[in-house]
């Protein structure tokens, strides 16, 4: 038998077409020809930006989507591994400071690539300092696959990929000093480029610092990063102290390079970065009693690969311009592993790191598939809600985040499993479905496969050894009150489209030089997101501050967890979003994007500044 990356059965004839073109294609990306220029030239691109639909090059003539055309990976068996949990990030000891030491002005001397001033590192001067290197390592997947060479983060401590996880508490600054050890191209196994900015993914973090998509630095070289780990409006609105209802909690770092995004990100380097408080204190003797850091609060990093269906490694389909979806499933980088678990609270993080899928999680009990199995949504992206709200199932795009609260004690002696039921079958997002039959997608319902029939992503094997339990229940719970909102100082619209093949905003594409509009500092604004096409769906992700969604489709939002506060929010087909933003502490540049990291490589992102109060713009369509 022979099936493609969707399970499909397909002929031998066909399978081998497969395979061909998928040869063809790595032997492109190999000499270097896989940018959309070089395709144009080679005359490889229809006139609207597509891989022609060519025997031999993208066995696409007889189907529309690039998923249904690509050989499915080797066979691998599921639950054989345990969960990897990532470990603690280390800081350097006292006595071993960094050397050079870190200065506000760039060190362009010694190797440091930044291009401009810390805007706060006297203000918030670091207490603790982090040693980082990215490289390569070796590290298994699957015990059914090769050793893979992954990119991966090391503090000298740890070097893995998910990189270890940062933990650290407001009120107590950090630097982290990046450096660029990377492979050169031609030693990257077919795709990766090693030139990095690191972005910390939803941080209050000042623009020199925020892991620009433009501030990329090569091989050799080193970048400082501040993380002040502020409340948000300590220079304004809440001087001295910042508005406790925006603290944060699960933010991610990643890999942010201009049009490279995908690959850097795709080949590992992604982690995780958490924060505590005086309410959210990591033990649940304290505080709001959340489940206790790390035994019972477990970081959980999903993502989706494809693997050479001849050499058993990974593989990153350049020609996928429209998204990458893979067929197989990782958690913290392991193929669908298994968790030990005791019959009490957990709290898990779960984020979603691409490329191109969005996931519907339920958990599923293979031995009673009718059962409705409840938990409890207590945060979405890095914000937690203004109180748990219970679900059986919970959506999210590339790059969100949600903190759930799972309760085993039901479960005890029983394997339950984390399963996706959303149905995706392209980089479109997930497939509409239609109760109506009337060709329409206004609602945007997402089509929720059967359970049992979606995908298992991991298995929960619970114990019967009841421990002590001390969290709260959720039922009981409150955490923080949404920020007020003002009125705006301006109303902006940004169009998401596609334009001769390639993404983008307002009819433009990315462009590092291009400054599309200006923030004042300490302003309000409501930004409105429309999505032109009907048939992709979008996540798109704002630096620098969280926003609340005011509409979509001028209604209230209808989801409950999306009454909170998110740097992410999925944009649906036909859809108007109004978000609503407040501006403070820090200047500089900042950019606006489509998470689906193929569509912002491809160029679905615009650079936008904030500048000195009361010099901004009021530039409605930038």
């Amino acid at each position: 038998m022979y099936y493609n990356a969707l399970g499909e059965k397909v002929s031998r004839a066909r399978y081998r077409e497969m395979l061909n073109a998928a040869k063809n294609r790595r032997e492109l990306i190999a000499a270097g020809l896989y940018g959309r220029r070089e395709l144009a030239k080679m005359g490889l691109l229809t006139a609207g930006g597509m891989l022609l639909p060519k025997i031999g090059l993208s066995a696409r003539a007889r189907t529309p989507f690039a998923v249904t055309s690509q050989a499915a990976s080797p066979m691998t068996r599921s639950f054989v591994d345990p969960l990897f949990v990532m470990p603690q990030a280390q800081a350097l000891p006292p006595f071993r400071p960094l050397n050079p030491a870190p200065t506000v002005a760039p060190n362009t001397a010694a190797g440091e690539s930044r291009t401009r001033p810390h805007q706060a590192l006297t203000q918030f001067p670091p207490q603790k300092f982090y040693y980082v290197t990215q490289h390569a390592i070796q590290a298994t997947q699957s015990p059914d696959l090769p050793v893979q060479t992954l990119w991966a983060f090391d503090d000298t401590h740890n070097a893995c990929s998910p990189g270890p996880t940062y933990v650290n508490h407001y009120g107590v600054p950090i630097l982290v000093r990046n450096n660029n050890r990377l492979p050169p191209p031609d030693q990257n196994g077919g795709f990766g480029m090693p030139s990095v900015t690191t972005h910390l993914h939803n941080g209050h973090t000042p623009s020199e610092s925020d892991g620009f998509a433009c501030d990329y630095f090569e091989i050799g070289h080193w970048y400082d990063q501040h993380y002040p780990n502020v409340l948000a409006g300590i220079l304004s609105t809440h001087p001295g102290t910042g508005d406790i209802n925006e603290a944060l909690s699960t933010l991610w770092y990643h890999d942010h390079r201009v049009m490279f995004t995908a690959q850097n990100t795709y080949k590992g380097l992604v982690g995780y970065y958490l924060l505590f408080n005086q309410f959210d204190t990591g033990s649940e003797d304290s505080g709001f009693r959340l489940p206790s850091y790390p035994q019972f609060d477990i970081p959980l990093v999903f993502a989706d690969k494809v693997y050479d269906p001849t050499t058993g490694l990974l593989f990153f389909d350049l020609f996928s311009l429209d998204g990458i979806l893979g067929d197989k499933f990782l958690v913290n980088g392991k193929i669908q592993p298994f968790f030990k678990v005791h019959p009490r609270r957990y709290r898990f993080r779960l984020l979603n790191t691409g490329p191109s899928r969005f996931y519907e999680f339920f958990l599923t009990d293979l031995n009673n598939l009718s059962a409705n199995n409840p938990y409890w949504v207590i945060a979405n992206d890095g914000n937690l809600l203004p109180a748990p709200v219970q679900v059986t199932s919970a959506r999210i795009g590339v790059a969100e985040r949600i903190d759930v609260i799972i309760d085993f004690t039901p479960f005890a002696g029983k394997s339950i499993y984390l399963e996706n039921r959303l149905n995706q079958i392209n980089g479109q997002g997930p497939v509409i479905s239609n109760p109506n039959g009337t060709g329409a997608t206004e609602c945007n319902c997402p089509e929720i496969l059967p359970a049992g029939g979606g995908n298992l992503l991991m298995r929960f094997d619970v114990d019967t050894d009841f421990v002590r339990d001390e969290s709260a229940d959720p039922r009981t719970q409150t955490f923080y009150q949404l920020p007020q909102v003002v009125a705006p100082r301006v109303v902006r619209t940004f169009k998401f489209d596609r334009l001769n093949g390639q993404w983008s905003i307002n009819g433009q594409f990315m462009d590092c030089n291009d400054i599309r509009f200006h923030v004042s500092q300490n302003s309000a604004e409501n930004w409105i997101l429309t999505n032109a096409t009907g048939d992709w769906t979008h996540p798109i992700h704002i630096h620098l501050e969280e926003h609340q969604i005011l509409s979509r489709n001028r209604v209230p939002p209808p989801l409950p967890i999306e009454g909170s506060r998110k740097d992410v929010s999925q944009l649906h087909p036909n859809e108007r979003v109004q978000l609503f933003f407040r501006f403070r502490d820090w200047l500089g540049r900042y950019p606006l994007h489509c998470h689906n990291v193929v569509h912002e490589d491809h160029a679905m992102m615009l650079r936008w500044e904030v500048v000195p109060d009361g010099t901004g713009d009021k530039v409605e369509v930038p």
